[in-house]
C-alpha cells in the first residue's frame, strides 16, 4: 500500500485526506472483486454466482485462475482517486516527484516506474503474487515491488533526495521461532531478496520511523484500518521532536505548492482503443459500455460503462488507462475474457430433494456471435437436466432470443392434512422459447414466448401391490401456452440482497391442455381429453429496504389467478384435473418451475392451488460476517376453484387450506438462519403453520438448478 499512499500524497492529497479515505473505504467490497447483481445484464442474472467452482477450458484442459482476488472494484476506486492526475504522464510533474517500484516477474528485475498512468503504476506496485493478477506492462508482467525492494530508500537517494524520512512497516526477516507454518515460510522465501536489502536501505534514512515493534496486525487486516491508524501514531509521536526540529531547519527554504491539480470534472475522449476483446464479443461490449468519442463523461459515468461491460459476464477483468497525446485524450480498454468454453460445478442438499452434484458447460459464441450455450446436469437421486441457448442481436444488442429444454425426475410426496401420506414418481419436461427486449440492460426487459410442457405422475409402488391414497394409476398432462412477461430486477445480491427490488409479471393463454388419468379403483372412471381453456395472470414483487448497515427490511407480495373458460360438454374439468398447470406453494428455495412460489413452513411444492394472493414480511439481520437471521411472516389467501368463485371469499376465507376444498387462509411465522458458506447458502428455517398447528424445520445447503428469470 506504500505505492498507493505515496502516489496519492504526490498527487496533492493531504495526509488527513488520505487517512480519511483509508478509514471510510469499504475494503471488503474493494478486495472481494464481486460485481453486484444489480450491475449484471438482465439476461445473465439467472446464471450469476450459481456455482461453487468455475474453470476455463483452454485447448481442452482446465485452467485455474492466476490470482485469488479480482481487483475490478479496487481499480475503479483508484481510478476515481487518481482522475485529477490522468493527464500527467511524467511523475516529476506531480506536486511531489514520485516513483513506483515493481518487479518484472518475467525477467526477474526491479522496475522503477516514473511515468505513464499513475493508476497503472500504483496498481502494479501492489500486485502481491498469487493474490492479485500480475499487471501487463510494455512487453512484460509486473508484480509487487516489495519482492525485490520493499523499502526503496535507495531509489529516493538516486532521485536526488537530500533528506530521507523512512516509515518502515515491513518487518524484515522473521526469527526462527516464527517460521513454524507454511504461510510464514513461503512469505519469508518470497521476500528474501528484499529483506536482505532492507538493513542498508534503513541506513540511508536521515530520520527512520520504525513501526515494526508496534505492529499487531497483518497484511490482510484491512477491516482494522482504524486500529492500524492508531498504531501508526505511536512511532510517529515518538519521533515528533525530531520531525519538528527538521521542519524548523527547513522553514527558510522555498516550498512547492502541495495541492491536487485543477481539472475539469468532465472529459472528452478523442480515441477509444479496445484490446484483447474478441470479434464475436466486441459489438456487444461496445453496445453495453455505450462510451463514444467526442462526448463528455465524468469518471463515474465512464466507470458505469465499464461495469455494464463487466455485467455481460464475458470477462474476468476489464482494465483501462488514459492515452495522452498533446491535447488529445484517449483511453485504452483492455479485456481479460473468460474462455469460450467453461466448466462449472456445485453441490446441494436438502431434506426433500436429497444430495446432488451439478455440472455445467457454458459455451460462449459457439453457435453464433453474442451467444451463450448452457448444458447443465444435476446428478442426483432426483436428477435434473437443462439446456439453454441464448443470443443477443440488434444494433444495441437489446433484443435477445432464448430457447430452453428442462427435464426432471422427482419423488413427489402427497400431503393430506399436512402429513406426507404417499410418494409419487413425477417426470416433467419443458420446452420454452421467448423473444425479449431490454428496456435497461441492468434492470428490465419484456418479451413474448411459447412453451410446451409434459407431466407424468405415477405411484412409486405398483397399486396392485400397495394401494395409494389417491387410488391413482397414472396421470399424464400435455400443455402448451403462449405468454407475455415483464421483469425488473435491481437487487444487489443473489441470495442475501440488502437493497433493490424485484418484479415479475406474466400473462399466459393455454392453447393445449390435454390430460389422461386412470385409477386403480375400478369404481372411478378414467379421464381423457382436453380441459376447458384458461388464461393465467401472475405477478410477484419484493423490495429490500436498508434500515441500518446490518438490518434490511423485506416486503413482498404475489398473486396467481386462473380464469377458466366455460366448461363445454366434451371438456375435462380443469379445476379437477389440471394439476400440472396450476400454481405450487411451498419451500424456501426457488425452483425452476415458473409457477412455483416460496412459502416457508410448507414443504417444497406442497400446496397445489388455482388462485392465491400472498404477502410476506421479514427483517434480515446480519450480526456477523456471512451470518444472516431473518424472522418472517407469510400470509396467503388460496383457492381451488375458478376465479369468480374464489374472489367472493378471497378476503374472508373460512376453509382449511390442507383440505383443498374451500377458499382458505394460509399463515406461517418463523425465522431462517443462514450462512454464506463456500458450498453456497446454508439455510435452516423453523416455521409454524396454521391449521396443522405445527412447527416445521427445513434445511438446505448449496446451489440448485434455478429458474431462468
Amino acid at each position: 500500500m506504500g505505492s498507493v499512499v505515496g502516489g496519492l500524497y504526490a498527487m496533492g492529497y493531504s495526509g488527513d485526506s488520505i487517512a480519511s479515505i483509508a478509514r471510510s473505504a469499504n475494503w471488503d467490497h474493494l478486495f472481494s472483486g464481486n460485481i453486484s447483481l444489480s450491475n449484471v445484464s438482465v439476461e445473465e442474472k439467472s446464471e450469476f454466482k450459481r456455482y461453487l467452482a468455475e474453470l476455463d477450458l483452454r485447448e481442452g484442459k482446465p485452467k485455474l485462475n492466476s490470482a485469488l482476488i479480482n481487483d475490478q472494484n479496487l481499480r475503479e476506486f483508484l481510478s476515481i482517486l487518481t482522475y485529477p492526475a490522468y493527464q500527467i504522464n511524467d511523475f516529476d510533474n506531480l506536486a511531489i516527484p514520485y516513483r513506483a517500484i515493481a518487479t518484472d516477474i518475467v525477467n526477474g528485475r526491479e522496475i522503477i516506474i516514473d511515468g505513464g498512468s499513475l493508476l497503472v503504476a500504483m496498481r502494479a506496485s501492489m500486485s502481491i503474487p498469487s493474490i492479485f493478477k500480475a499487471m501487463p506492462y510494455e512487453n512484460t508482467l509486473l508484480v509487487d515491488g516489495g519482492i525485490l525492494n520493499n523499502f526503496p530508500a535507495d531509489v529516493a537517494k538516486d532521485m536526488g533526495a537530500d533528506i530521507i524520512i523512512g516509515s518502515d512497516v515491513g518487518g524484515g526477516m522473521a526469527p526462527k521461532e516464527n517460521l513454524d507454518n507454511i504461510g510464514t515460510i513461503l512469505f519469508q522465501t518470497g521476500m528474501l531478496a528484499s529483506n536482505l536489502k532492507n538493513p542498508e536501505n534503513r541506513e540511508l534514512c536521515d530520520l527512520l520511523i520504525d513501526h515494526i515493534p508496534n505492529l499487531t496486525y497483518s497484511t490482510g487486516d484491512f477491516a482494522k484500518t482504524n486500529e492500524i491508524y492508531e498504531e501508526g501514531k505511536i512511532a510517529t509521536i515518538q519521533n515528533m521532536d525530531a520531525l519538528a526540529a527538521l521542519a524548523d531547519e527547513l522553514k527558510d527554504y522555498p516550498k512547492k505548492s502541495h495541492e491536487l491539480p485543477e481539472i475539469n470534472p468532465e472529459f472528452v475522449l478523442d480515441t477509444i482503443i479496445y484490446k484483447n476483446i474478441s470479434r464475436e464479443n466486441l459489438d456487444l461490449v461496445k453496445a453495453r459500455t455505450n462510451i463514444e468519442q467526442y462526448k463528455k463523461y465524468t469518471p463515474k459515468e465512464f466507470i458505469k460503462g465499464m461495469n455494464r461491460a463487466m455485467g455481460t459476464n464475458l470477462f474476468n477483468q476489464i482494465t483501462y488507462a488514459p492515452i495522452i497525446l498533446d491535447t488529445k485524450v484517449g483511453v485504452e480498454i483492455n479485456g481479460l475474457e473468460k474462455s469460450r468454453h467453461q466448466v462449472k460445478g456445485s453441490l446441494h442438499y436438502d431434506a426433500y430433494r436429497g444430495v446432488g452434484v451439478i455440472l455445467n458447460y457454458t459455451g460462449r459464441n459457439v453457435l453464433g456471435e453474442s451467444s451463450r450455450l448452457l448444458l447443465t446436469l444435476d446428478i442426483a437421486e432426483q436428477p435434473h437436466l437443462r439446456t439453454q441457448y441464448q443470443k443477443n442481436f440488434g444494433n444495441q444488442k437489446k433484443w435477445w432470443w432464448r430457447s430452453e429444454i428442462y427435464a426432471e425426475q422427482l419423488r413427489q410426496k402427497v400431503y393430506v392434512g399436512g402429513n406426507a401420506t404417499d410418494d409419487m414418481k413425477s417426470k416433467y419436461f419443458l420446452y420454452d422459447n421467448e423473444l425479449n427486449k431490454n428496456f435497461n440492460s441492468f434492470k428490465s426487459y419484456a418479451g413474448l414466448g411459447i412453451n410446451y410442457n409434459y407431466t407424468e405422475i405415477k405411484p412409486t409402488v405398483d397399486p396392485d401391490i400397495v394401494e395409494n391414497i389417491l387410488s391413482l394409476n397414472n396421470y399424464f398432462s400435455n400443455n402448451m401456452e403462449i405468454y407475455g412477461h415483464y421483469l425488473r430486477n435491481t437487487l444487489n445480491d443473489v441470495f442475501f440482497p440488502t437493497k433493490g427490488s424485484f418484479f415479475n409479471a406474466r400473462l399466459g393463454r393455454s392453447v393445449l391442455n390435454d390430460v389422461n388419468v386412470s385409477f386403480s379403483d375400478n369404481s372411478i372412471a378414467s379421464v381423457k381429453g382436453n380441459t376447458n381453456g384458461y388464461t393465467k395472470l401472475s405477478a410477484e414483487f419484493e423490495d429490500r429496504i436498508i434500515f441500518k448497515s446490518k438490518i434490511t427490511g423485506i416486503i413482498g407480495a404475489s398473486f396467481g389467478f386462473i380464469f377458466e373458460d366455460q366448461l363445454q360438454s366434451n371438456d375435462v374439468s380443469f379445476s379437477e384435473y389440471g394439476y400440472a398447470a396450476k400454481y405450487f406453494l411451498g419451500g424456501i428455495m426457488i425452483m425452476p418451475n415458473k409457477d412455483s412460489y416460496l412459502f416457508p413452513g410448507l414443504r417444497q411444492d406442497e400446496l397445489n392451488v388455482n388462485q392465491f394472493i400472498k404477502l410476506n414480511l421479514g427483517i434480515q439481520f446480519n450480526p456477523i460476517k456471512k451470518v444472516f437471521i431473518t424472522p418472517h411472516f407469510n400470509i396467503a389467501s388460496v383457492g381451488y376453484d375458478d376465479f369468480n368463485e374464489y374472489i367472493k371469499d378471497a378476503f374472508s376465507p373460512d376453509g382449511e387450506w390442507q383440505e383443498g376444498l374451500e377458499t382458505s387462509m394460509l399463515l406461517s411465522a418463523g425465522a431462517t438462519f443462514s450462512y454464506r458458506s463456500l458450498l453456497g447458502p446454508v439455510n435452516f428455517d423453523l416455521s409454524w403453520v396454521n391449521d396443522i398447528e405445527k412447527l416445521r424445520l427445513t434445511f438446505g445447503v448449496g446451489f440448485t438448478i434455478n429458474r431462468s428469470n
